[in-house]
């Protein structure tokens, strides 16, 4: 009987760069907490970032709009709006390259 063993290489995908985005994006937010709505955009962002998502890449791009949305409202920082846009400009590329 062979054991499982992890696999030692992976390959990088646009996938990991769409998650990296996203977790540089919450971080930013936790930072400058305080606008109001952060905590609705940390609710949204946890379920764009859930498997249920990443699983069904479709119901992304509306939690993006969701979240955008607040952030405006919100008078969001800066550094938050940037990490936000930079979330949607990979996310299109995922769905692009997914669609395929």
């Amino acid at each position: 009987m062979t054991i499982q063993t992890e696999s030692t290489g992976y390959e990088k995908t646009i996938l990991s760069d769409l998650q990296g985005a996203w977790i540089n994006f919450r971080k930013s937010v936790i930072k400058d907490a305080g606008f109001p709505g952060w905590e609705k955009v940390l609710f949204h962002t946890d379920e764009a970032m859930s498997w249920e998502t990443v699983r069904n890449l479709k119901l992304m791009p509306p939690l993006v709009l969701v979240i955008r949305n607040i952030c405006l409202k919100g008078d969001a920082p800066e550094d938050v709006l940037t990490w936000l846009n930079e979330v949607h400009e990979i996310l299109e590329e995922v769905l692009e390259e997914y669609s395929k």
